[in-house]
């Protein structure tokens, strides 16, 4: 919505103050800035406010706005008055109004920073979380606009408006003054604000998830009138789950007497049935999906699930096409899965939902499965169906225009019913938001993601998102430092997926190796010695063995307490007249479940060869009584949540999670065993990979459990405020958009105010001028180009090193340009020497998508063609700067390789500290580089830094809570 010309031509109409957000119930709603063009919309919805409301609201009785109040009400200059309006539909349901004031209470303009705010909400929409959000919104703008504090005047019977001021987390103050509550708010965000608004985004966003994946009735819009196509498919599929709720077959074209098809109730369209619809499935052609979205907007659907192809995924118009599909469903206050979507899959049985492509439902069990390809979800599934795994849910969200991964990271976080999160990603719409959720998420559960169209400028036709520049091993180890379990394929996905649902936790890295069979042994050894994990010998039963020999070694294994996972290796037994024997599967399978139910809680996996029904045996979780899985509420924090059949919700690491193969049951009574699955794999390999995986998991779970945290003493060396007003001048009043770099003084001030001292270099234009230089520095001396070519290349030539006197300086001075070129071009500088360490190099940046990273290696061409180079996330705590420099594959060297000296890495993570807090405390810093940095047994030396400067970019997960448009 455009302002009509009596707005003020000064400030034009923000359009970046539009936003959708979710409410409380899992709707959707619109928030836009209130125009003259909304007089009349402003009239209706006062109409439909209750005399209580409206006595909340000017603290007298006021039945009806005067021409006067309109006025007011929608002119508005956008800074010192702002009005802002949550609409569905197009209609208001809430507005919210502040007016500049001076220190009397008198309207005021800038620089003034106080403002008067009042809110006035529907009656029918209250606790729906409505005045939250436009909270947080008028919040945003106000800031935005100078203010700094907000000023209310709430009658004290208004509970409902005061709990909304109290619980927002702010700074505030209250008083009792003339028959009223005084309420000052301090706008600036805290911690406690920040965390209040996340946790309502997230019970928000995991309720709209809800809405959508536990309907109590679905239509199917565009249900064939003959058998087959993608309608009818549907429909079929829903039947066949046996669907808890109410089924409703609709299209238009059906005849006015047709009453049922496969004995639902057939209508020609949503507003015929005549009763609720929580959840339509649209089947019908692109061009046909507006009218069927009016339809269900209308009468009152929740959600829908959009099969429909042709959008995105057809170029430019139909990404315009699907822009409008969301528009047009969030006006109504509807969420979409899709469009070009597989559907969505509940095994809930409470609801058995399979409103999907996918002609049979897996079984039930305690995986989340979200994929953005339904050509790789029909993979995924298969592959589950052919290993006996279950799944809670299942959703294939195509051009995830709306709906996304991140959506059911926030439902899966407290589904009870999912114990492992899976998710096929071709694109990253919100990098930061998912990295937040994820960590959230893996401190509960298991994350397994596959990341497909990996490489720059494959994103997915269809996937509208931000473009990253850092390579994707970056984005792999900013996922692991969120505790996602990074895979590369489907099939190394559903491997890490099936030992991570159904067994516990390893406590450490000392596997067990036993079976009867050597060469399948040592293959197995081999393996774990390439994960990173610490095997035990293989113990070999010889072909010989029996079901019960196998019994009685894993049982002996298990209970072994120098071991943390179990492999079993199994080939078929051969008999007298050498044939293979393997119909003993079952049996065998009966003897490994029962010593892992009896043992002690570690897991086991299993590696067979083509033993008939062993996998099939193994994957049956039957129990010998019908009872709980035990919970203790002692259990370490790296165990996982194994299948349950009690409702566990989430909780921090270490408390109330399940331990399999318990040997007392609630109460302390003794325990019936639970015969739970064991993941078998065809190949050694894969099942080790999955096991290494669940280590390093359960290791990050164990770290998580005590956060680390940016040292209080560098607050005493940083100088905040002094770098701020510095980058502030450098940058200038009206900045360039692609910013600027400093000079190398510039970056030494700058970086100084923060405690890094890069060692002084003076210019040498010529011979005479280095010897001037290396006289002020004192000898020994390093002469160096800094041509950019030729920097940090000492494998060119461009370095001397240890000049020890005027003598050897000329002479270096003089080698340097007959090889490389005039001391014009190379720009030759002399520094003093630093003391002998291990030549490092710190960099930090901010990518687009993922926000700024932090970048640790060591200092030349090997490390940067093996790609040496350890990553985290901005901000980074001590732990994060002592992993950072620990997870290198050269780190040794800096512990003492060979038996050199160990270098001083406390100095090292110190520094790391301090960068990260620079480029976190001004996101104007969008670069810096500091190489090379030499680390000496004792202390360090910054020798060379590059900063670079640039308008902050915008920042997509912070602010108020907004849907994002894709």
């Amino acid at each position: 919505m455009q302002p009509t010309p009596e707005q003020s031509p000064h400030h034009a109409y923000p359009d970046h103050w539009e936003a959708d957000v979710v409410l409380r119930d899992g709707g959707t709603a619109r928030i836009r800035p209130i125009t003259t063009d909304d007089a009349e919309r402003l009239v209706s919805f006062y109409e439909q406010v209750s005399d209580e409301s409206k006595y909340y609201r000017f603290f007298a009785p006021y039945p009806r706005l005067s021409a006067k109040d309109v006025h007011r009400f929608t002119h508005h200059d956008y800074v010192d008055r702002v009005g802002l309006a949550v609409t569905i539909g197009g209609e208001f349901i809430a507005t919210v109004r502040y007016d500049r004031i001076d220190a009397t209470g008198r309207p005021a303009s800038a620089p003034a920073d106080e403002a008067e705010v009042a809110f006035l909400v529907q009656d029918a929409h209250q606790g729906r979380g409505v005045a939250s959000a436009l909270l947080e919104h008028i919040a945003a703008v106000a800031r935005e606009r100078g203010i700094r504090r907000f000023a209310a005047e709430v009658l004290p019977a208004n509970n409902k408006m005061i709990k909304v001021f109290r619980d927002a987390g702010y700074t505030q103050q209250r008083s009792f003054e003339d028959g009223a509550v005084h309420l000052t708010l301090d706008l600036e965000p805290t911690a406690e604000s920040l965390a209040v608004q996340r946790a309502r985004e997230q019970r928000a966003e995991a309720r709209s998830v809800q809405r959508l994946i536990a309907p109590g009735s679905v239509a199917v819009v565009g249900t064939g009138r003959n058998p087959g196509g993608v309608g009818r498919t549907v429909l079929r599929n829903l039947l066949a789950a046996g669907f808890t709720g109410r089924t409703y077959a609709v299209n238009s074209a059906f005849a006015a007497d047709q009453a049922t098809i496969d004995g639902v109730p057939a209508h020609r369209s949503i507003g015929e049935i005549g009763e609720p619809v929580d959840l339509a499935v649209v089947a019908v052609p692109a061009d046909r999906v507006p009218e069927a979205v009016t339809d269900c907007g209308e009468h009152g659907v929740q959600g829908l699930v959009v099969l429909s192809a042709g959008y995105a995924e057809w170029g430019a118009e139909g990404r315009e096409r699907q822009r409008e599909l969301v528009r047009q469903a969030r006006s109504y206050g509807m969420r979409i899965i899709g469009p070009n979507a597989f559907g969505l899959i509940n095994n809930s049985d409470a609801v058995r939902l399979n409103a999907s492509l996918a002609p049979e439902s897996p079984a039930p069990g305690r995986i989340g499965l979200f994929t953005q390809s339904g050509a790789i979800g029909i993979a995924l599934l298969s592959g589950l169906y052919r290993r006996g795994a279950g799944l809670s849910t299942f959703i294939s969200a195509g051009n995830r225009a709306d709906i996304s991964g991140n959506d059911f990271l926030q439902y899966w976080y407290e589904d009870p019913d999912t114990d492992v999160a899976l998710l096929y990603l071709e694109s990253l719409g919100n990098p930061r938001k998912f990295t937040r959720l994820a960590r959230r998420t893996a401190a509960v559960k298991p994350v397994v993601v596959v990341k497909g169209a990996r490489h720059s400028g494959s994103t997915p036709p269809g996937h509208a998102v931000p473009v990253g520049r850092i390579p994707d091993a970056t984005v792999s180890a900013l996922m692991r430092q969120a505790g996602v379990i990074r895979v590369d394929t489907v099939t190394e996905m559903v491997d890490a997926g099936l030992l991570l649902a159904d067994q516990p936790l390893p406590e450490g890295p000392r596997v067990a190796i036993l079976g009867n069979s050597e060469s399948l042994g040592l293959l197995t050894y081999d393996a774990c010695l390439a994960e990173g994990l610490r095997p035990r010998p293989p113990r070999d039963l010889t072909t010989a063995a029996t079901p019960q020999d196998f019994r009685e070694a894993l049982a002996e294994a298990l209970a072994d307490r120098n071991c943390d996972a179990v492999v079993v290796t199994a080939i078929p037994w051969v008999g007298e007249n050498g044939e293979a024997k393997s119909g003993d599967g079952e049996v065998l399978a009966a003897a490994l479940r029962t010593a892992a139910a009896t043992g002690p809680a570690k897991p086991v996996a299993v590696v067979h060869v083509e033993i008939g029904g062993l996998a099939e045996a193994l994957a049956a979780a039957t129990s010998t009584a019908a009872v709980p899985r035990v919970v203790r509420a002692s259990a370490p924090a790296d165990r996982a949540v194994p299948p349950t059949t009690q409702a566990v919700p989430p909780t921090a690491p270490g408390d109330q999670l399940a331990q399999q193969g318990s040997d007392t049951g609630p109460g302390g009574t003794p325990a019936v065993p639970t015969l739970g699955r064991i993941p078998a794999y065809p190949a050694a390999e894969r099942a080790v990979r999955a096991l290494a995986e669940a280590v390093k998991y359960a290791q990050w779970r164990r770290q998580a459990a005590v956060p680390g945290k940016v040292p209080e003493f560098l607050d005493d060396t940083i100088d905040e405020a002094g770098a701020a007003a510095r980058i502030d001048a450098l940058l200038g009043p009206d900045p360039d958009p692609r910013g600027r770099p400093l000079s190398h003084d510039e970056a030494c001030e700058l970086l100084g105010r923060y405690g890094i001292t890069v060692r002084p270099t003076l210019p040498a234009p010529d011979p005479d001028a280095a010897v001037a230089a290396a006289a002020r520095l004192g000898y020994p001396v390093a002469l160096k180009t800094t041509a950019p070519h030729l920097r940090h290349r000492a494998d060119l030539g461009g370095v001397r090193l240890d000049v020890a006197n005027e003598a050897a300086l000329r002479r270096a001075y003089g080698e340097l340009t007959d090889l490389l070129g005039k001391p014009t071009e190379l720009q030759p500088v002399v520094q003093s020497m630093a003391p002998r360490g291990v030549d490092t190099v710190v960099r930090a940046t901010i990518d687009p998508a993922a926000g700024a990273v932090l970048s640790f290696g060591l200092a030349g061409a090997p490390s940067e063609l093996l790609g040496d180079t350890a990553h985290r996330l901005v901000p980074a705590t001590d732990r994060d700067a002592a992993e950072l420099i620990r997870s290198i594959r050269a780190a040794p060297v800096l512990f003492g390789w060979r038996g050199s000296a160990p270098v001083d890495t406390a100095a090292l993570e110190e520094l790391l500290l301090r960068v990260s807090r620079l480029v976190d405390d001004h996101p104007e810093v969008v670069s810096v580089a500091l190489e090379p940095v030499v680390v000496a047994t004792q202390g360090l030396t910054v020798l060379g830094a590059s900063v670079r400067l640039a308008p902050p970019p915008a920042r997509t997960d912070l602010g108020p809570r907004r849907l994002p448009n894709y």
